[in-house]
């Protein structure tokens, strides 16, 4: 099992507790995006219009609250590895790393709650390396991507442009294809 289904597990199986599990992942992850991490927990329950007591019985704290979040967020970005994988390699490759720029770009206030020295942040990082490093791979061995970078290089180069505020999505995927493009092996 890894890191993250471990930490995963929290996951309620009963189908009426998983729906209002799901229901408060969904309203915090809104209510983060528009008053930041340090929205209250009250607000988040009323408005996912379960109780107080609902939301401290699957997060029992703030931060089990926000990496819950960006769990099923990492998540996301890891299968949408494995969607891509059937395409010819360099194309995996750049849309799976477009996919990561958005959820990057999306995700600062989250990034800024989380606890960047601990496990769950850790074990997140480590999905993601692993879910994008095959892809890496193989367009390298398909000749199409550099053979001197890893794929720590190219999820810094990434991040790095996507937690830049543009105008528009159009000027971040022109700017991520700009990066992209020094990745290419010149021919």
């Amino acid at each position: 099992m890894t890191k993250i289904a471990e930490l995963a597990h929290r996951r309620p199986a009963r189908a009426d507790a998983r729906r209002n599990y799901d229901k408060l992942i969904g309203t915090a992850r809104e209510t983060f995006a528009e008053l930041g991490t340090g929205a209250p927990l009250e607000e988040i329950a009323r408005r996912a219009e379960v109780g107080i007591a609902t939301l401290y019985r699957n997060f029992p704290t703030r931060e089990a609250l926000i990496e819950a979040i960006y769990f099923e967020e990492v998540e996301a970005v890891r299968d949408a590895a494995r969607d891509v994988a059937g395409q010819e390699p360099w194309e995996a490759l750049a849309a799976w790393l477009d996919r990561f720029v958005v959820y990057v770009g999306t995700k600062k206030a989250l990034i800024e709650g989380i606890n960047r020295e601990g496990f769950a942040f850790q074990s997140c990082r480590e999905v993601l390396w692993a879910a994008g490093e095959p892809l890496l791979l193989r367009a390298q061995a398909a000749k199409t991507v550099r053979s001197d970078v890893t794929i720590d290089d190219v999820l810094r180069l990434v991040g790095g442009i996507a937690m830049v505020g543009y105008g528009s999505w159009e000027q971040r995927k022109h700017v991520l294809s700009i990066a992209l493009d020094g990745l290419r092996l010149k021919r």
